[in-house]
């Protein structure tokens, strides 16, 4: 590619044949990190526009000549009342909020424009984003190429038929203004980071190519791989040829009339885990098309109380983590910072982590594939949402399809989470039942779960709540001795549960200043929060259902609802790690827990 720049096994096949897009886009490409493609990150030009002076008219009509125009004046007499020229600049990837200090609070539309040198080749052109938070309007050369909805999921554009030869500009209209009909919401406790927060690649793949695949294991089996592969072009029919060289498979597979081949073969395979985080190199060419992936080959079950990986029940010894970089304190960029966060885990001895409470970066999750570290990968269906308005559904279940679609191949990848702290009523159970549903159409391969909340009775912390009973794994948020009770009255807590299922505590902690010392009565001291954490454990150890647990959180992260001087500072000060890497003391209570809390249980 010549760009310069300026500056159906039913269940695997229905995530490709129900994968209904927003506004003119294309269906997703995937395994982006191994495909040839040509990156567009860097210095973009920006433009705040909170009035929306860039997209309506005065009437509030969309104006056909709007900022994504880019129009320039043409004689000394023309009124044209912005410039991206002489605009400023922001890094993309990245949140504006932690670039710009004026607009650290600010929630709203920017415009984004990037200027490029193409050379036109047979090939098939597609714009990929990998994330843009969170209604982008895109734009090529002027005209609108579509849009998309959610801050976390990648998308893409064919534009084969729209670049032109020499300079092309893109303009993306950036939103990310909270709407009660959003996924997320309203009301959360992260911060609403805004931009073009993951980064932006042109890629040219043959006129027909290898869109999608799925290899994995067939569920409950150790040496039976199924799957499928997805053709894109004229030429559907055309051979398939799948190698695994190190495993000698090689098979050459005949798609249908819709592109679709299908997957199936047994073989011996050395099995991933988190203590053999074994990838395998599988090769897929089709034509003048080759991708390759390194992709781990594990089962993973339940069966009662137990969470079974290659068929061994498994203690899950985990942690939250926001997408957020350390030292930084925005949007996580760059795959060094992903793998800070993964090594801080792995010092506290974890081998599984739950990506709250959005799909991460995909360099996260393939760097926890390489490590050996299980993930629980959920969407953003949080706290309260507007549970019988369809267009709601259909947000939250694309932004589920997609999640699912970018790392269904990934092994680290155990559970895929619909939803958390989510009220009980209901709509909202009849809600999250249909995201379940449609979760097992798209993977069949994985658990379930999702982050649920217990209430009291007689003296018991009981597990009830309806959802459960659609669920492989039971998730549960609990924060005694910091919402509720003191951190010593947490110890001698017992608990309920009617369901035959492995429950995951998902979250437990207490806030400190890193720090702040003083007595362990005493808020915002580290010493309360090592407290927390030691009679929170105590009572951990007396769950006989419990399978593991992912303790909130890391690392401290930006949340506007925190604004105590002194203490939060729009902080949410539950990590066990400051911003700056510091460890706080209850980090060690944590790790000197699961040093002595085997993995493999009996």
């Amino acid at each position: 590619m010549k760009i310069l720049f300026k500056t159906c096994m039913a269940a695997l096949c229905s995530i490709m044949l129900l994968n209904v897009q927003a506004q003119n886009e294309s269906p997703l490409l995937t395994n982006m990190t191994n495909r040839e493609a040509m990156t567009l990150d860097g210095k973009w030009r920006y433009i705040v526009d909170p009035m929306e002076n860039g997209y309506y008219n005065y009437r509030y009509k969309v104006n056909p000549n709007g900022y994504f125009k880019d129009q320039k004046p043409e004689t000394v007499s023309d009124l044209i009342e912005y410039d991206f020229d002489k605009s400023g600049q922001l890094n993309v990837p990245g949140d504006w909020n932690t670039q710009r200090e004026d607009l650290f609070f600010y929630e709203g539309t920017v415009w984004y424009k990037k200027s490029f040198i193409y050379e036109p080749s047979d090939q098939r052109a597609f714009l990929y984003f990998g994330a843009v938070n969170y209604d982008a309007k895109v734009y090529l050369n002027g005209e609108k190429i579509g849009e998309h909805i959610g801050g976390f999921t990648p998308f893409n554009f064919e534009v084969t038929n729209l670049l032109k030869a020499g300079e092309n500009f893109v303009v993306v209209k950036v939103d990310n203004t909270r709407k009660s009909e959003s996924i997320p919401t309203k009301n959360s406790d992260w911060y609403n980071f805004g931009g073009i927060t993951r980064s932006v690649k042109l890629v040219e793949v043959p006129k027909t190519f290898i869109r999608d695949y799925a290899i994995q294991l067939k569920k409950g089996s150790k040496t039976d791989v199924e799957g499928w592969v997805q053709l894109d072009g004229a030429q559907l029919t055309q051979k398939v040829q799948l190698e695994i060289p190190e495993a000698r498979v090689k098979l050459t597979l005949t798609p249908d009339a819709t592109g679709l081949a299908k997957v199936s073969f047994k073989t011996k395979l050395s099995l991933w885990s988190d203590k053999n985080p074994k990838l395998y190199e599988v090769s897929l060419t089709s034509g003048d098309d080759q991708v390759k992936d390194q992709i781990g080959f594990r089962s993973i079950e339940t069966r009662g109380n137990d969470i079974l990986l290659n068929g061994e029940p498994v203690f899950l010894k985990g942690i939250s983590i926001h997408e957020v970089a350390a030292f930084t304190g925005g949007r996580v960029i760059a795959p060094e910072q992903c793998l800070t966060l993964l090594n801080w885990a792995r010092d506290l001895g974890c081998n599984f982590v739950r990506l709250a409470h959005y799909p991460h970066n995909e360099d996260m999750v393939r760097l926890a594939d390489q490590m050996g570290i299980m993930v629980w990968s959920e969407i953003p269906v949080y706290w309260t949402i507007d549970w019988e308005n369809q267009s709601v559904f259909d947000n939250a279940q694309n932004q589920l399809r997609e999640m699912i679609t970018r790392d269904k191949n990934r092994a680290a990848v155990i559970m895929w989470s619909v939803a958390n702290e989510t009220p009980i009523s209901d709509p909202r159970t009849d809600f999250l039942k249909r995201l379940v549903v449609s979760a097992r159409d798209y993977d069949n391969t994985r658990l379930l779960t999702g982050a649920l909340e217990p209430h009291s009775e007689d003296g018991y912390r009981v597990i009830d709540d309806a959802l459960g009973e659609s669920l492989d794994v039971i998730g549960i948020n609990n924060y005694c001795g910091w919402y509720g009770g003191t951190p010593v009255s947490c110890a001698g807590v017992e608990w309920k549960m009617i369901y035959d299922k492995p429950l995951v505590i998902s979250e437990f902690g207490g806030g400190a200043l890193q720090g702040l010392h003083g007595l362990p009565e005493e808020r915002w001291t580290e010493e309360y929060q090592e407290d927390v954490y030691k009679y929170n454990i105590e009572m951990l150890k007396n769950i006989p259902f419990l399978r593991g647990t992912t303790p909130w959180i890391l690392m401290d992260f930006y949340s506007a609802r925190r604004p105590l001087p002194d203490i939060q500072d729009f902080f949410n000060r539950k990590g066990l790690i400051s911003d700056q890497g510091v460890k706080k003391k209850a980090f060690f209570v944590l790790k000197k827990y699961y040093s002595e809390k085997p993995i493999q249980l009996d």
